[in-house]
């Protein structure tokens, strides 16, 4: 397989949400016209039950390596095999099926660090029934980063250019202000860089760093994180080349105009960065997973158990991540770059 073919490998998720039927709505949206097809890691079986269940006449191909979906994509969903045990209720989660979760984004990305996926693209999970089973991660970042060896992979929110990225991402509160440290600023911002430049096109990005505390901190008067911590991080980057500005005040950053002056909003907690992009494009919005060597995106949402299994999830965020994954793809292909801590 050449590179410019490979397709793209989509995890099952959590298998009492959504998932499946976004695989299923996107695979019909995208089966005679896909620029990349991708196929997915997950139980025949219960996709194809899915599918009849949700009243999609969708035939399944069973396919045995990453190679196959290519032929088989405009007639049939690809599917390489994995078992789910437990028989699925749309919005029940069951941790006896956690293993399979977690089989089907190790085999995913095995394929992409194999060269025989161009992508990973996961499917919303559920936290709280990974963790009953003894996860030891917090997160998907956290835990691709782990597959990667990557120590500290980065969070970015994005919905056209409107592009999002926190320096702590899932902490408490409480927590994240105390993991916030000048390293932890200028890694963030480096890789955010990088990424802007390998993955997006962007000759001379621009970086704005939002304040942690309200009207900046105030010149210390509301706290002093800003004097001790961003405001050295955003000179350490400064003087090394980086186009930055901040730290400046959160609530003066995401209005319309203000995203205007700068590609990506590099922000000091998780809510401060995923609030303001949910909320201007909650259906569209992209996850990706930046510092890793391999193409990593999701849709911004959840597994919405509230909805799991009645054919009324929205799709769009799910085609925004395979499609910006296929883009990204084909510019690491064309540039031959890897990510930064892919070089260390």
């Amino acid at each position: 397989m050449t590179e410019t073919a490979l397709p793209i490998a989509v995890t099952m998720g959590e298998p009492a949400g959504i998932g499946g039927e976004l695989v299923l709505k996107c695979w019909l949206s995208q089966r005679r016209h896909a620029v990349r097809p991708f196929y997915v890691v997950d139980d025949p079986n219960r996709i194809d039950s899915l599918a009849g269940r949700l009243g999609m006449n969708i035939r399944i191909r069973i396919i045995r390596s990453p190679s196959q979906a290519i032929s088989s994509f405009s007639t049939e969903l690809p599917v390489l095999p994995i078992n789910v045990p437990i028989e699925v209720d749309p919005g029940v989660p069951d941790s006896a099926n956690s293993k399979a979760v977690i089989e089907s984004i190790t085999t995913a990305v095995t394929a992409a660090q194999n060269g025989e996926a161009a992508a990973v693209v996961t499917n919303p999970v559920h936290k709280a029934t990974l963790i009953q089973s003894e996860f030891p991660h917090p997160g998907h970042t956290e835990f691709l980063g782990s597959l990667a060896q990557v120590d500290m992979p980065v969070m970015m929110l994005a919905s056209g250019d409107f592009r999002v990225v926190p320096v702590t991402s899932h902490l408490a509160l409480r927590d994240a202000v105390e993991a916030l440290t000048i390293d932890a600023i200028t890694h963030t911002c480096r890789i955010s860089q990088e990424a802007l430049t390998a993955d997006f096109g962007i000759e001379k990005p621009r970086l704005v760093v939002a304040a942690l505390n309200p009207h900046a901190g105030e010149d210390g008067q509301l706290g002093h994180e800003e004097q001790l911590i961003i405001k050295p991080a955003v000179t350490e980057l400064r003087q090394s080349g980086l186009e930055v500005r901040g730290p400046i005040a959160a609530d003066s950053i995401f209005h319309t105009s203000a995203r205007k002056t700068y590609d990506v909003a590099i922000c000091m907690y998780h809510d401060q960065a995923l609030i303001p992009l949910k909320t201007t494009d909650f259906g569209g919005g992209v996850n990706l997973t930046l510092g890793l060597p391999f193409v990593r995106t999701s849709p911004d949402h959840g597994t919405a158990f509230e909805i799991a299994g009645k054919g009324i999830a929205n799709e769009s965020s799910m085609l925004a991540a395979i499609n910006l994954a296929s883009q990204i793809s084909d510019r690491r292909s064309q540039m031959k770059v890897l990510p930064l801590s892919a070089h260390d």
